[in-house]
């Protein structure tokens, strides 16, 4: 665990070593640096040690209570009992640091490709992590002079053409509008504050990491890519804090995310304050929290929720140095849940292990600060820098080694610090001097210009050794991947960091970044609410951000296919919602068919009826020459029974899947038959009518009931309605359909009637006939009943208006299949009517009490004429006086 908080507090340690510059800097002596000459020279600003914090001072005199520098070679490092834990710490990274860079510059000089004419010679230099000791030492490189004067260069030397660092943007910008000035090419490695980007500032500036808003972006889409809608964000009330937290909630805003809530940490450290933001978090829910906050308030605030026993957080940080210290925390594994960060993808350099292994101060003694660094590693001081020792203290032997020693060095192989500004300069020097920059233009290597170098640098676009692509963009940030690390538990319950994936922003689509992830991660949720699962929408709670909702069924004929879904959709007209809900089914086509029950019963009551017609049609053949039979009219009676026949028949006709042939035939036979058997019943009524209102033989009435006039009515009320059925399938036939809305998850095939108008005429026109041949049936109801049949046609022909009568009203109710079957039922009731009221007292006569019709009595007067010859027999009746036969 300690090999990796080296590893990640590397750069937050020159970072946060010193919060706030020194007030003074001081520097009796010669400033110790590091120079290896070569045919173009490039500075590295490095934070190795620091300076001490003293009052102004005019640099006449040492101030008082404080050592001094002894001479070059020997800097004010600070004894560990003034400086504390961490200072030798940040002497071993910041020396580590300028190590990396030395190494990066001989593996360049060893590379025959690369520059095979040219040697990089360097010169480190120390900042004190001061930006006054920044300045000062860019100017000394600049004027290569101990005592810099601005604008003025002595002694004629190599080219100077870059300058490499520094570690905190606070130097890197101080250092930036100096060197802008000379358009002096300026590559740091660690600094990330993003008003860096600004090229109007800080023309010749330009980073090998990304800027603060980058990174902050990249956690944003991090947290999007979790699909976490309900996130709190902690943010340092500084221009970092305030623009990450901005950016973070617009970013988090346009995806549909809610921030619960946004608190601001005091830049400094306040126990009152940490403990009001703790109590607030206490009172949300949202469990993912994003954390733009420096690692002193970020450890406050971790314990300020131990202290409450808080706990289920999932931390998002765009430093890993924040998941370290949070890790080091004692019993922080109640607070957190799980932790993510963010690194940079670093470039491998393979070979810097085992070059700093073997570091010693014998090896380099021009390096004024390895000196320093082993009486830091091994807790000893060299004999030539201090005749006595403290209690405890010993004296450095030179047998020390490095092999093995608990450092960073195993982990700083795998980070890249300076490597890549190195190789960046080196590449478009490269480019420089090969004519490939500058449209062609070759540098003279020995009157380079800084300027020249910025021109090709800005370009500059190729892959390191390992394969790693470097690339600036417009803004002089190197478009850099990202490594997503996360704070696992062990089986044993402690936590460690766990590479899991990347982030390439150069793979983004659109305004997303491209995130990969490993198959096996374990990610927390952070909702305000339960996702709404396939088949149910969000409905919002009221007063509450879209965040909070509920999750409400889809209606029928809708569906929501994916979770969390806004509203549901409706299933195309042919398809219907399946029964979760989550997709939509194909309608199956349903139709009255012969198979189902209700269609084989309607089907079988048809054929039933039809048969019994012609049964009774048999019957009356049979008979024909009985008394009952004569007296009914025979020819009438015959049609009346063929036409109950085809009336029940012509059910058949609306069972089965509807075609073109069915659906010209269904309305148009039914119209037709049935008006032939109604009129043959107003014709049968009329004759019994007219038989009785006849007074006087051979008279006008007597026309009418002449052998030719029955079947002349039942033909022209048929003629009326077979000319209504053409006009209608000549205008608007009826025609196959579908019918999708009477039924939300059948296709119901029917027949679509085409002109309504033509339909209702139709009817209409059939309703008018059963209406009177109703009313004239009424009207003779109480004529004499010796074989009267005008109270049996009353009682059938107020059945048929019943059953029509109820029709309307349930046909245009019905729907689907319903509707058919109403139809088909109708007729098959108003058959029954006409068939059952007639013609069973005729058969009830024919067949069990035909003496009785046999002895009917006759009155006398009856005339002579016979059936044929339209006597009045014929329809059953005798006006004359009564008298009994024998």
């Amino acid at each position: 665990m300690r090999r990796w908080l080296l590893r990640l507090a590397f750069l937050g340690c020159l970072c946060g070593a010193a919060i706030s510059g020194p007030t003074g800097w001081r520097r009796p002596g010669r400033s110790p640096h590091f120079d290896r000459p070569g045919d173009v020279e490039v500075a590295g600003s490095f934070s190795i040690f620091h300076y001490y914090d003293v009052a102004l001072l005019d640099f006449s005199s040492p101030p008082a209570g404080r050592p001094h520098s002894r001479g070059p070679g020997h800097p004010a490092c600070p004894p560990p009992e003034e400086s504390g834990p961490s200072s030798p710490q940040c002497f071993q990274l910041g020396y580590l640091a300028a190590q990396g860079f030395v190494f990066a510059m001989e593996e360049v000089n060893r590379n025959d490709h690369l520059l095979p004419n040219l040697t990089l010679g360097f010169s480190i230099r120390n900042s004190g992590d001061s930006v006054h000791g920044a300045l000062h030492e860019t100017l000394g490189f600049l004027t290569g002079q101990e005592e810099p004067v601005p604008n003025y260069s002595c002694g004629a030397g190599p080219p100077r053409v870059a300058v490499v660092g520094d570690t905190r943007s606070t130097l890197s910008m101080s250092m930036a509008r100096l060197l802008g000035l000379y358009r002096f090419p300026q590559v740091s490695y660690a600094s990330t504050l993003p008003v860096l980007s600004d090229k109007t500032q800080f023309p010749s500036f330009l980073r090998t990491v990304a800027s603060d808003l980058t990174t902050s972006r990249a956690v944003t889409q991090l947290v999007l890519h979790f699909a976490w809608s309900w996130v709190g964000i902690l943010a340092q009330d500084d221009d970092f804090g305030q623009q990450a937290s901005a950016l973070a909630t617009q970013e988090l805003g346009q995806a549909g995310a809610c921030v619960e809530f946004s608190l601001q940490v005091p830049s400094q450290r306040s126990l009152e304050k940490t403990q009001f933001l703790v109590q607030k978090m206490q009172r949300c829910t949202a469990r993912a929290v994003l954390v733009f906050v420096n690692n002193s308030n970020f450890e406050l605030i971790l314990r300020g929720l131990l202290h409450l026993g808080l706990g289920g957080w999932v931390w998002v940080s765009p430093d890993t140095l924040h998941m370290a210290l949070a890790l080091t925390v004692p019993g922080v594994s109640r607070v957190l849940q799980s932790s993510f960060g963010l690194s940079y993808h670093r470039s491998w350099m393979p070979g810097l292990p085992a070059f700093l292994a073997h570091l010693h101060p014998s090896r380099a003694p021009e390096d004024m600060f390895t000196v320093g660094f082993w009486e830091a590693t091994f807790g000893c001081t060299w004999p030539h820098r201090s005749t006595t020792l403290a209690e405890g203290a010993r004296f450095c032997t030179g047998n020390e080694s490095l092999t093995g020693q608990e450092l960073p060095f195993q982990k700083v192989s795998q980070t890249d610090v300076a490597y890549l500004a190195v190789y960046s300069i080196a590449q478009a020097l490269h480019d420089l001097l090969s004519c490939e920059a500058q449209e062609g233009t070759c540098a003279d290597p020995g009157q380079l210009q800084p300027w020249q170098l910025l021109h090709a640098l800005r370009k500059v676009h190729f892959k390191t050794p390992e394969g790693s692509e470097v690339k600036f963009d417009v803004h002089g940030d190197l478009v850099t991947q990202f490594d997503i690390v996360q704070g696992q538990k062990t089986p044993e319950g402690a936590f460690r960091l766990a590479h899991i994936g990347q982030i390439d922003p150069r793979g983004c689509s659109g305004s997303r970044l491209s995130i990969h992830l490993q198959k096996d991660v374990q990610v927390p949720g952070s909702a305000c609410s339960e996702s709404c699962p396939p088949g149910f929408s969000q409905t919002p709670k009221q007063g509450a951000p879209h965040c909070c909702f509920h999750c409400s069924p889809c209606p029928e004929g809708q569906f929501a296919d994916q979770t969390d879904m806004k509203q549901c959709l409706l299933c195309p007209v042919d398809q219907y919602s399946s029964p979760a809900h989550d997709g939509c089914l194909p309608r199956p086509e349903a139709f009255l068919a012969f198979q189902e029950p209700l269609g084989l019963a309607l089907a079988a009551a048809s054929l039933t009826l039809a048969g019994l017609a012609v049964l009774v049609l048999g019957t009356f053949l049979r008979h024909r020459d009985s008394p009952v039979v004569k007296a009914n009219n025979r020819p009438l009676s015959y049609l009346l029974l063929v036409s109950l026949s085809l009336c029940a028949l012509c059910a058949l006709l609306f069972l089965g899947r509807p075609t073109a042939a069915t659906c010209l035939l269904r309305q148009t036979t039914f119209a037709v038959v049935f008006t032939v058997a109604v009129s043959s019943v107003l014709a049968k009524t009329l004759t019994v009518v007219l038989a009785f209102r006849v007074s006087r033989p051979r008279g006008r009435a007597q026309v009418c009931l002449g052998p030719r006039a029955s079947p002349s009515v039942v033909l022209v009320c048929s003629l009326v309605q077979v000319l209504l059925c053409a006009a209608w399938l000549g205008s608007s036939p009826p025609f196959p359909d579908r019918d999708l809305g009477s039924s939300p998850r059948l296709s119901v095939l029917q027949c679509q009637e085409g002109s309504g108008a033509a339909f209702s005429c139709v009817l209409g026109y059939l309703g008018f006939l059963a209406a009177g041949t109703f009313g004239v049936a009424f009207l003779a109801r109480g004529l004499p009943d010796a074989f009267n049949e005008t109270r049996f046609i009353v009682f059938s022909m107020l059945l048929f208006c019943s059953v029509w009568a109820a029709f309307l009203p349930l046909y245009h109710s019905a729907r689907g299949k319903a509707t058919v079957a109403v139809e088909v039922f109708s007729i098959l009731a108003s058959t029954a009517g006409l068939l059952g009221g007639i013609f069973t007292p005729k058969c009830y006569l024919i067949l069990l009490k035909p003496g009785h019709a046999a002895s009917a009595r006759l009155r006398p007067g009856q005339w002579a004429q016979g059936e044929g010859t339209g006597r009045c027999s014929a329809a059953g009746v005798s006006p004359g006086p009564r008298y009994r036969a024998s």
